[in-house]
């Protein structure tokens, strides 16, 4: 009977013993897996949007194998699980340090590509998207940046295969700046400040002639030109304007519109 009880005690404690190493072996996966399985264990994490667990385990593999092909990629697959994680910070410092380290890797023309969406998307919240908040209203160094990163691929990179998709992106980035500043010298030209006003439009038409703002800016000029005297530099803008956009609203006297009309947001289309 004493034997039995024994028996049974050591049984049960072999029981604990055993479910507590699994545990413990679970729990431990990201310091004792190999290189391959790690890297596979990582990546599957992240097709299945499990980023937490990718982040994890990619980290861990950088750590533990500081150099070889697993290693590299798993640097970009951990940029962008930080990025899908809300942590653009962490994804841009991660896309930067693969960009120094590996400049020549296959794949660092998607780092660069990466790194201008991490600032293309960071001032694109639920606000943005949800209630339409108007972006050209916010700082623009993201907008800027970017627009330099975006520039930077196709400028390094004319031939990749995110070429296309970034040029598309760069239009609707210097758009944005070009409506950003378009809201400042209207802001200017409704209070007055017509020499402040017909700066910010000149800035507009000699920086962004292709963009949409650039026949207001020139309607800007005009009015700000009229209001300061300026009769020879008002007649030269709105001979400019004639010229290149006929069917402005100011030539037939309905400019400048509401504040909502000029303010719109233009969605982006990829």
């Amino acid at each position: 009977m004493r034997f039995s009880v024994l028996l049974k005690a050591c049984l049960l404690l072999l029981i604990v013993l055993a479910t507590g190493c699994h545990h413990a072996k679970k729990e431990d996966e990201a310091e004792v897996l190999p290189v391959d399985k790690m890297y596979a264990a990582a990546h599957l994490a992240l097709e299945n949007g499990n980023y937490g667990k990718a982040i994890k385990f990619d980290q861990r593999l950088i750590a533990r194998f500081p150099f070889g092909a697993y290693t590299e990629q798993a640097t970009l697959e951990l940029a962008f699980a930080q990025y899908k994680s809300g942590k653009p910070e962490d994804a841009y410092s991660t896309i930067n340090r693969f960009i120094k380290t590996y400049p020549t890797q296959k794949h660092v023309d998607y780092a660069f590509y990466l790194r201008g969406v991490v600032n293309f998307d960071r001032d694109r919240g639920f606000l943005d998207h949800y209630a339409n908040q108007d972006m050209t209203k916010r700082d623009q160094a993201n907008t800027l940046q970017s627009f330099e990163d975006f520039s930077e691929l196709v400028t390094k990179f004319p031939d990749s295969r995110y070429a296309a998709d970034a040029r598309q992106r760069m239009i609707y980035l210097r758009d944005n700046m070009a409506r950003a500043q378009l809201n400042v010298a209207l802001f200017y030209l409704d209070r007055g400040a017509y020499v402040a006003a017909s700066n910010r439009a000149k800035d507009i038409v000699e920086k962004y002639q292709r963009t949409p703002q650039a026949g207001d800016a020139l309607a800007v000029m005009v009015m700000s030109y009229k209001a300061l005297s300026e009769d020879k530099l008002a007649a030269d803008a709105e001979r400019v304007l004639q010229l290149n956009y006929p069917d402005h609203p100011y030539l037939k006297g309905h400019w400048p519109p509401h504040a909502h009309w000029w303010a719109r947001m233009i969605p982006f289309r990829s």
